[in-house]
């Protein structure tokens, strides 16, 4: 009785969540970022402001609500790639699924507001550090890991990921933006394995 309790408290609290940032998403692509407060949301969303902020630490959070699913699916790729995966492919499979995703249909006006603001695009910019640095720590525990590697080639490893995400974003062919990118840092990979194993 007390996990199904949970299990609809936790639901709850999850559609009430998306119900808020579904919200604020409309209204800023409406009014335009600036215009909208959270107040604005919140009455819009019919909850208390107390009940955004429990959600969202902050406005720019409403923006990029799936930011923390997304650095999840990052340190899964690596985590969870099958025993004969190397790392190189698992990452570009994921990297290649969030770009996908970022840039479907309908997608263009969210990152069009998202470039015209400067708070959105320091807010992504701060979230990409961190994407790294939990990636970053993802490849450092992988027992798979090329004897010696160092912490300095996980962290260039994670951040050329991460920098793949957002330059094949902006491409105007990302699919092959990706394989391009993805080649670069795969040669980087084995060139950094073949020093360490001199």
């Amino acid at each position: 009785m007390t996990v199904q309790h949970s299990g609809r408290r936790e639901r709850k609290k999850a559609a009430t969540r998306q119900k808020i940032a579904d919200t604020a998403l409309r209204l800023f692509l409406e009014r335009g970022y600036d215009e909208v407060g959270i107040r604005d949301v919140a009455a819009e969303a019919d909850v208390a402001v107390t009940t955004v902020f429990s959600h969202f630490a902050a406005k720019e959070a409403l923006v990029f609500e799936q930011d923390q699913d997304f650095e999840r699916r990052l340190a899964q790729a690596v985590t969870e790639r099958a025993p004969d995966e190397p790392l190189v492919p698992a990452l570009r499979r994921e990297i290649q699924a969030l770009v996908r995703h970022c840039t479907a249909d309908g997608a263009a006006p969210l990152w069009q507001m998202i470039d015209a603001s400067p708070a959105l695009r320091e807010y992504e910019a701060s979230m990409r550090l961190r994407h790294a640095e939990s990636l970053a720590a993802a490849v450092a525990a992988d027992p798979d890991l090329p004897r010696g590697a160092t912490p300095t080639a996980c962290r260039t490893i994670a951040r050329f990921a991460i920098d793949a995400f957002s330059l094949a974003r902006e491409s105007a062919d990302p699919d092959a933006a990706v394989d391009e990118i993805f080649r670069m840092i795969e040669a980087a990979w084995e060139a950094a394995a073949a020093a360490r194993a001199e």
